[in-house]
């Protein structure tokens, strides 16, 4: 069976083509190429101003941390929860700029009669220490409450979700402007920043739909059916080896298999915030390598081929989901991050203002490619797996 197979049996899509096309027709707000909607100051109404509204959700990661709580009882999974859905709007509006002065608002809904009061009490609780980490990086969010809401008819475990708003004045966006002769600076998404508080495998918040189904073992279909969707075929849930609590060797050190599947998707606002204050004429670009992994870049290039030829080797984590889905490399590169989760575009005299930031902040960060003059935009991922490209 292929491995594209696999992701259409499962409702899931790298691409997110059908999305893509649903909204092609839709105002792309005052700078068109920005990384995120930017609109006009509609409350205040001062052209010199601008708004942005961003909404995004952990995804189907809800679904691993609702089966690790469980089967250990372990509450600490739903901060990390907390943190992908929060991060996966911040760290998308820290690419046109903003790092401050942010409102943040929660929706959650929850299947009552398996999501205890103590989940949302956990979730609720690391919204707001996640909230005072960032704060003292100088990273201003204001909690605005939320809704949670008891839909067990339509929520078969838990979704989790934030909707986040900011103000800031139009000259201060930072708009995609990548060109030939850029180079691509890679933050990695493994390790452990001097910001957390363990290692981080890399995982962020795409392709946890195929990662929970291939690493982990049947025995969970028919211990949680209510962990995936009953439409999906059988011969596609839980094909995996590996039991959640199977200690994975990471560094020296043991980590089971679900917690390193489950590592909190890693904010880069601690390190974008002053380089983007600092140095912000100089950035071309701030790319957010979420859904479509790799190939995310491509929307934003125009007469430009972005070359990655010197990636990070893949993370202990992607290296254990290929070796239990079998997946092409090429599919792996579109699905997952593979080791960076952050780009930054600009000149290579500048690089090293990049690759300083980060060190600071122990993430480790390098020159992963170049962009060159092309007539179709395009992502070639080259390396000792091979040669991809995506359009």
């Amino acid at each position: 069976m292929a491995q594209q197979s696999l992701y259409d049996q499962r409702g899931v899509s790298a691409s997110k083509s059908e999305v893509h096309d649903a909204i092609q027709h839709l105002d792309k707000g005052i700078f068109p190429n920005a990384f995120c909607k930017v609109l006009p100051d509609i409350a205040g109404a001062d052209p010199g101003f601008c708004n942005i509204m961003h909404a995004d959700t952990a995804g189907t990661k809800t679904s691993l941390a609702y089966l690790y709580w469980r089967e250990t009882g372990d509450l600490s999974v739903w901060k990390g929860i907390a943190q992908d859905a929060i991060v996966m709007n911040l760290d998308d509006m820290a690419c046109v700029g903003c790092c401050d002065n942010i409102i943040l608002s929660s929706t959650i809904g929850r299947n009552k009669h398996l999501i205890s009061g103590e989940v949302i009490s956990a979730l609720i609780q690391a919204t707001t220490d996640i909230i005072d980490n960032l704060g003292k990086y100088g990273i201003g969010i204001h909690l605005a409450g939320g809704e949670t809401a008891d839909v067990g008819d339509i929520v078969r475990t838990v979704d989790v979700g934030y909707t986040a708003f900011a103000r800031m004045k139009r000259s201060e966006i930072i708009e995609c402007r990548i060109r030939p002769g850029d180079v691509i600076v890679g933050l990695a998404s493994f390790g452990q920043a001097t910001y957390e508080a363990e290692y981080n495998g890399g995982m962020g918040s795409n392709g946890l739909t195929s990662a929970r189904h291939d690493i982990f073992q049947k025995v969970y279909a028919g211990k949680y059916p209510e962990s995936f969707d009953p439409n999906t075929s059988a011969d596609v849930v839980y094909t995996g080896s590996r039991r959640l609590t199977d200690p994975v060797d990471v560094a020296g050190k043991q980590i089971t298999a679900g917690k390193l599947a489950l590592s909190p998707t890693r904010s880069y606002l601690p390190i974008l915030k002053p380089l983007i204050a600092e140095h912000r004429e100089k950035l071309h670009g701030l790319i957010h390598c979420t859904g479509g992994g790799q190939s995310k870049v491509v929307k934003f290039l125009h007469g430009a081929r972005a070359v990655k030829n010197n990636l990070f080797d893949p993370p202990p984590l992607f290296s254990m989901i290929r070796e239990e889905s079998g997946a092409e490399w090429k599919e792996m590169y579109q699905v997952f991050n593979m080791g960076h989760r952050m780009e930054v575009y600009l000149a290579e005299k500048d690089a090293h203002l990049v690759l300083d930031m980060a060190g600071k902040m122990g993430v480790e960060a390098r020159i992963v490619g170049h962009v060159e003059a092309a007539e179709q935009a395009s992502v070639v991922v080259s390396g000792p797996f091979g040669e991809f490209s995506f359009f």
